[in-house]
């Protein structure tokens, strides 16, 4: 129980901490384009990327799959880019039209997934019980993703739900809404890239 708390807290500060910036931004655009309302259709996005990040993060704790820690961190703010890239395109916002999302959400979480194993890799190549702590660690990710969304959720309800007007038939402050954060995200990101530059 001691090594379910250890790695679950280390799971969760992985995702609460400014260090954490790259995959909190992910979050961020992920999110974006979602309401209150959508809390199911989240939860269900935050689970497809937990299952990607949590199925390379085993891999690569096994030793299966090993790509090198610089393209990790190049391709991790690359995922931001394109997420919001992909929020920049979206007009109706319909359940529909966002299915794609949870397919990034998967693929995206796999690249994730690596930079989650560069953190504990070390650690667990000592741990009898890999396993066990494995599951601990994706469970303390998960909460703290749940957190994150959480709050972006709540601020989405009062500044969209709470100043909403419609022009032309579209929801404009929501879509203002989605391209600031998904600017910022992407703005951040951008710079993170030039900061990882390999090529």
């Amino acid at each position: 129980m001691q090594d379910f708390t250890f790695y679950f807290k280390l799971g969760w500060q992985h995702i609460i901490s400014w260090d954490a910036l790259d995959h909190i931004l992910f979050v961020l655009a992920l999110s974006a384009i979602y309401l209150l309302g959508n809390w199911r259709q989240v939860l269900v996005l935050v689970t497809a990327f937990t299952i990607g990040h949590s199925l390379t993060l085993a891999l690569s704790v096994y030793n299966i799959v090993k790509v090198n820690d610089r393209w990790v961190e190049f391709l991790i703010p690359c995922t931001i880019v394109a997420t919001a890239i992909f929020n920049f395109l979206q007009r109706d916002f319909t359940e529909r039209s966002l299915r794609l999302n949870y397919f990034l959400a998967l693929f995206f979480g796999l690249i994730h997934g690596l930079g989650f194993a560069n953190t504990i890799r070390f650690m667990l190549a000592k741990d009898q019980s890999i396993g066990w702590s494995l599951f601990a660690f994706n469970i303390g990710l998960e909460v703290g993703q749940v957190v994150v969304v959480l709050c972006i959720l709540i601020l989405s309800f009062l500044v969209v739900r709470q100043f909403d007007f419609k022009l032309f038939k579209l929801n404009v402050k929501r879509m203002w809404w989605v391209w600031g954060l998904s600017t910022l995200a992407f703005c951040i990101a951008v710079n993170m890239i030039v900061e990882r530059w390999i090529f």
